[in-house]
């Protein structure tokens, strides 16, 4: 379930597109809902390659900067 604070900044508890950087490298992605609390933020493959990290779990400093739907 989305957190009343979630609802609130994203205005959805569907999947929402956003913009920002992770470890300073700009990215577009979907936050994703978990169902039953915070949303996930998938990052693609090439991006966590340039970022030097390669394993599920890995710490990244992400910022949103806006939400693109």
């Amino acid at each position: 379930m989305t957190t009343p604070q979630q609802l609130e900044l994203l205005g959805t508890r569907r999947p929402a597109k956003v913009g920002g950087t992770a470890d300073g490298h700009p990215f577009a992605s979907t936050l994703m809902s978990s169902g039953n609390g915070p949303h996930w933020l998938p990052l693609r493959a090439a991006l966590c390659q340039s970022i030097g990290k390669s394993a599920a779990g890995d710490e990244v400093s992400a910022h949103l900067q806006q939400r693109l739907s």
